[in-house]
Parts: structure tokens; C-alpha cells; sequence
């Protein structure tokens, strides 16, 4: 009679009362997806560049030399999307939806607990969007797919093991063989899928206790054997300690940052928290249903917080990530435009990027100090040396091959060979006249899904030396690679070792010289200045003097009397602007004020001038 009673209960609960958690997770799902495309698609852009997957049979054994090989050739996979952004958003959201079908299936989760669906999901979400400048330094490939095609697989085997009769040992034998299948090509999920089977058949019907006693045993040894089987049979170039981890990021570099750990800790925990609550969600009727949907909204609410907390939203590296765009794409205006709207105090690498452009316009004598000063840090636990985020690309387009040349490949070596790398090699190949090993690289790249096009472009200049020296692009890097050619440490100080080499080797083109120009004033060196100056000027003897070099002249000429700059025809509007400084800077002191108060007074009148730069921006941190 009580079950005919509830049976009633649940054919009049209202439609909404069953459909609303559904359709929240639907309405959570669309919304993740537009977040995403909305705030990072310069992030996944960038997550695909350092990304590497490759259509042969090579690529493919090389990833399984290690437990969880699978995944990462499924990962890097998918990673290629994320060139149009909205593809690989539509990938993801699309495994996402097949994660929750799969745990609710696995775990017999009914329509109004919908919404629990979406714990693994908002979790894997801060995974991804939590990553910051990790995206530089973290190993495990095609990281933003891999944990959500392994959790799919371990719900999948969650569902077939409930759905394996009691009798005949077949459980106990179905974790076991399960577990010896799966972890060469999932690692550590498939040791998690064992142990959430082993959790899971307390809860099972129909088993009695000695069977779930076996189910337990069998997980446990499966957890702690195979894994020691495969390192001493197959995996022994995996260490022993991580051979249990195996699929999982490293998040460690001079030391481990635990913290980023806590959303698979947490995972981890939903899954053994699902399998040991089996079934009871399935009791109980909806009595009171508005109870129960504040119950559902307050769930999509603390999830909905949590994302939004842990989403990594520093404003100097979604810069950075913009202009880095902008350079590949050597769109040089563009990259300035995203330079003249800089809200925040820059950090070096934006510094770096956008004096470049300058150069790469002829602009950089006129209009370097009309931008944004600074050197902020990195908004990071890390340590981050700007020699992994920019300093390739910068050691090539300033026309040092050699240097772009080993970080790629020392990182290559270190991080895991990436589509970045690869382009930059071949770029270096290409100004260095090295066209065998141009043409391997290129050949790699074509075997990619996206980048093949851009090989195919580079290949027009394999033994064309001559349309390379022509080429907008390349043209410039050659001339500013004549110079003696050498290779030594920088001591991965980017920024400083770049200035310190245009300032101490020496070339006759007028294009390295203008740089030569450029550097000296970063060094504020007198003597460096004066020598490159008088080089620059009898080079450009019919040509207007940029208002930076004039200033500098004019500054030094007063500092030091051993170079005569009365016949020098200078603007008028820089000497009026050199007085009007010395007169602020006077009245300041006389004031009291310190030098970062007069740094503040004085950047909207003098900010952009090199007088402000000398006197007012000192003692900058390189990294």
C-alpha cells in the first residue's frame, strides 16, 4: 500500500518539479561555453600553440611509452581546435555533456539531483581556466581534455560494474582485468575507477558481505600491483613514485604547489562520496518542492561562485596573450593598439612586445615613452622567467637566431615539443640559410591539422635566400644579424642581455644602428650613447632626428661638457620641454617631495620624454 501511495506522489509532482534541474545544467553548460569564448579566446589560442599533435604512427607510440598515453594523444587532439576557439569550446562542452550523462548513469543519479552533475564539471572548468602562466611550464599534454576523457572512462566502467550480475566472481574479476587494461592507457584513472567499484559495492543489491569484502580486496591489490607490475615490466623509465600518478599534471618546479591540486582532491572526493552514497538519492519523494529547488539553486550558485573565484583573471597576462597574437600575426598596429589602452602597470614582456612593434614601424625614437612605464611581476606563485613566455620570439625578430634556436629547443626538451617551438625553429632555420633543417621542421608541420597551411607558406623560401632578404617579415631579422656571430649565456635575463648586445657589438646597417640608438637609451649609458648617436646621424643625414635621441643629446650635452651640442639643431619644443622639467623637478625638492612623488606629480607633464625616463624610472626588476 505505502509503495502504491509514493508511486502516486511521484506521477502528480509538476513537470518543473522534474525538468528544472535539467534544464539548469543545460543553462549552465551554454553559459560555461560563452564565458569562455567571451574572456579567453587569446588564452586557448595560446594553449594550442603550445600545443603538439601530429597524424603519424610515430606520434601516436610516442605518447604511449608512458601509462595515460591515450589520453594525451586524445588531449593534444582536441587541444588543435582551439585554433577557432569556438570549435574546440563546442569540443569540450560536448565531452562535458558526456561526463554527466555517464555519472548519472554510473551512479543512478535521478533528474531533480541534476544538478549534482555539475560538480565534476565547474571543478575540471578551474583545472583549465585556473592554469595562469602554468600554460608556459606544465608537461602533461593536451591537459584541458585529458581529465575529462579520463573521468568519462572511469564513470563508464562505474556503470558496467553495476551492471555486472553478483554471481560467479565476475566483479571482483571485472575490477581486476579492468584495472590491468586500462592503466597503460589512463594511468591513475584507472586506479581511481577501481577503487570507486570497490566503494561502490557496499551499496549494490543482491551482494552479500563476502562478496563485498572480495570486491574491496580486489580493488586494493589492483591499486597497489599494477601498477608496480607495469613499472618493472614496461614503464621503468617512469619513476617509481610517480608511476601511481601517471596522467596527472606535475605541479612542481623548484618546489610544489599544492593548491593546484585541490579541485582533483576534490574530484576525487565527489567520485567516493557518489559511490558510498549509491542509491540514496534515488529515495524519497519531492515533498516539498519549492525546498527542494532552492536546494538545486543554491548547489548552482556555490559552484557558480567557485568557478568565478578560482578563474584566473590577471590583466597583464591576457594582455600579454593578445600581443603575443598580434606578433605571430605580425600585425605590429595592432599590437600597439593593444599597447595604448594599458589600464594597469605593464610587466616587461608587454614592455619588450610593444618597443618591438615601435622598431619593427620605425616609430620607437619618436613614441617609445608615450606609453605605460612599469615592470610589474607576474601575478603568479610561480617563478616566471620571460625567457619561456616571450624571449624566443624575441631573440628572433631582434636577429639572434642562435639564442631563439636554444630556448626552443632546451624547452622543447624540457616542457614537450609544441607548435610554437616548431615555427620558431623553422624561422631560425630559414635567416640562418640552414634549409635541410628548415624542411624537417616544416615537414612535422604538416602532419598538424592547423598549421600545415602556414608550412606550406614557409616553403616558398627553402634555397630563396633572396625573396627571404626581401620579405617584409623575414627582411628585417637578416639585416640585424650582421654581426660577429657567436653564442654565450644570458643568464636567462632577457631584456637586459638583448639592450647589452646592441649596445657592445657592431654592425654598419642603419637598421641595427637605429636599434644600437634604441638600447643605449634603455642602458642610459653616456659614452655608448654618444658613439651610436654620432653613427646614427651621419647615417641619416637627410632624415628628421626622432624627438627621444634629441632629448637625449640635449640632457647629456648639459651633464657632460665633452661633447659640444651648440650647433646642434635642435626643436625648440624639446629644450622648452627640458627647462619646464628642470623647473618642476626644482620645485619638487624644494617641496620636500620624494622621488616617487615626484615620479607621480610630474609623468602627466613630462611622461613622455626621456628626461622622465632618466631621472624618474630606475631600479626596474628583469626577469
Amino acid at each position: 500500500m505505502k509503495k502504491k501511495i509514493e508511486t502516486k506522489e511521484r506521477k502528480a509532482a509538476p513537470l518543473w518539479i522534474r525538468f528544472l534541474s535539467p534544464i539548469m545544467c543545460v543553462v549552465a553548460l551554454v553559459a560555461v561555453a560563452i564565458g569562455i569564448l567571451s574572456c579567453e579566446r587569446e588564452y586557448l589560442w595560446k594553449v594550442q600553440e603550445l600545443n603538439l599533435h601530429l597524424d603519424t604512427s610515430l606520434f601516436f607510440r610516442q605518447q604511449m611509452v608512458v601509462p595515460g598515453g591515450i589520453l594525451t594523444w586524445l588531449g593534444t587532439y582536441f587541444t588543435e581546435f582551439f585554433y577557432h576557439p569556438v570549435l574546440g569550446v563546442l569540443w569540450l562542452t560536448i565531452w562535458w555533456a558526456a561526463l554527466m550523462l555517464l555519472c548519472g548513469k554510473a551512479f543512478r543519479v535521478p533528474l531533480k539531483w541534476s544538478v549534482l552533475l555539475l560538480v565534476p564539471v565547474a571543478l575540471l572548468l578551474i583545472t583549465c581556466v585556473d592554469l595562469g602562466y602554468w600554460i608556459y611550464y606544465l608537461k602533461l599534454r593536451g591537459h584541458f581534455f585529458v581529465a575529462t576523457i579520463a573521468l568519462c572512462v572511469v564513470f563508464a566502467l562505474v556503470w558496467a560494474f553495476r551492471k555486472i550480475p553478483a554471481k560467479y566472481g565476475l566483479r571482483p574479476l571485472f575490477v581486476v582485468l579492468s584495472t590491468l587494461v586500462l592503466f597503460p592507457f589512463t594511468g591513475f584513472y584507472a586506479l581511481l575507477a577501481a577503487v570507486v567499484m570497490g566503494v561502490m559495492s557496499w551499496n549494490l543489491d543482491g551482494t552479500k558481505l563476502r562478496g563485498k569484502c572480495i570486491n574491496s580486496v580486489a580493488a586494493v591489490l589492483s591499486v597497489i600491483v599494477v601498477p608496480l607490475v607495469y613499472y618493472h615490466m614496461v614503464y621503468y623509465q617512469t619513476s617509481l613514485e610517480n608511476i601511481w600518478w601517471a596522467a596527472l599534471p606535475l605541479f612542481c618546479m623548484a618546489e610544489e604547489y599544492g593548491a593546484y591540486y585541490i579541485p582533483y582532491y576534490i574530484l576525487v572526493a565527489f567520485c567516493l562520496a557518489m559511490a558510498a552514497g549509491y542509491g540514496k538519492l534515488c529515495s524519497g519523494q519531492v515533498r516539498k518542492p519549492l525546498v527542494w529547488g532552492l536546494a538545486n539553486v543554491a548547489l548552482l550558485i556555490v559552484l557558480s561562485f567557485g568557478v568565478v573565484k578560482f578563474w584566473y583573471c590577471d590583466y597583464n597576462f591576457h594582455k600579454e596573450l593578445r600581443m603575443q597574437h598580434c606578433m605571430e600575426l605580425e600585425d605590429w598596429q595592432g599590437l600597439l593598439d593593444e599597447a595604448a589602452d594599458q589600464v594597469e602597470p605593464p610587466t616587461r614582456a608587454i614592455v619588450m612586445m610593444r618597443n618591438l612593434a615601435l622598431f619593427r614601424l620605425g616609430r620607437e625614437g619618436n613614441e617609445m615613452y608615450h606609453y605605460r612605464p612599469g615592470a610589474q611581476p607576474p601575478v603568479t606563485p610561480i617563478h616566471v622567467a620571460m625567457a619561456q613566455v616571450v624571449g624566443s620570439s624575441m631573440y628572433y625578430y631582434y636577429g639572434m637566431p642562435n639564442y631563439c634556436y636554444r630556448w626552443c629547443l632546451e624547452d622543447g626538451v624540457e616542457f614537450g615539443w609544441r607548435a610554437e617551438y616548431l615555427k620558431l625553429l623553422t624561422r631560425c632555420a630559414l635567416v640562418n640559410g640552414d634549409h635541410k633543417v628548415a624542411r624537417k621542421y616544416l615537414q612535422l608541420l604538416s602532419h598538424t591539422r592547423y598549421h600545415k597551411d602556414w608550412a606550406a607558406e614557409q616553403g616558398k623560401y627553402l634555397d630563396n635566400m633572396q625573396a627571404l632578404e626581401n620579405d617584409k617579415g623575414y627582411g628585417p631579422v637578416v639585416r640585424l644579424m650582421r654581426y660577429e656571430d657567436r653564442l654565450g649565456s644570458d643568464q636567462a635575463v632577457v631584456e637586459k642581455f638583448l639592450m647589452h648586445h646592441f649596445v657592445t657589438d657592431y654592425s654598419d646597417d642603419k637598421l641595427y644602428i637605429e636599434q644600437s640608438l634604441n638600447a643605449a637609451l634603455w642602458t642610459k649609458d653616456i659614452q655608448t650613447f654618444w658613439a651610436c648617436f654620432n653613427i646614427y646621424a651621419k647615417s641619416h643625414l637627410n632624415e628628421p632626428m626622432p624627438i627621444h635621441y634629441q632629448e637625449a643629446a640635449y640632457l647629456y650635452g648639459h651633464l657632460e661638457k665633452g661633447v659640444n651640442i651648440s650647433n646642434m639643431p635642435f626643436d625648440e619644443s624639446v629644450k622648452q620641454s627640458f627647462d619646464a622639467f628642470n623647473k618642476a623637478a626644482e620645485n619638487n625638492v624644494r617641496m620636500g617631495l620624494s622621488e616617487e612623488q615626484m615620479k607621480e606629480s610630474m609623468y602627466a607633464q613630462f611622461g613622455k620624454t626621456f628626461y622622465y625616463e632618466y631621472y624618474l624610472v630606475r631600479n626596474q626588476k628583469l626577469y
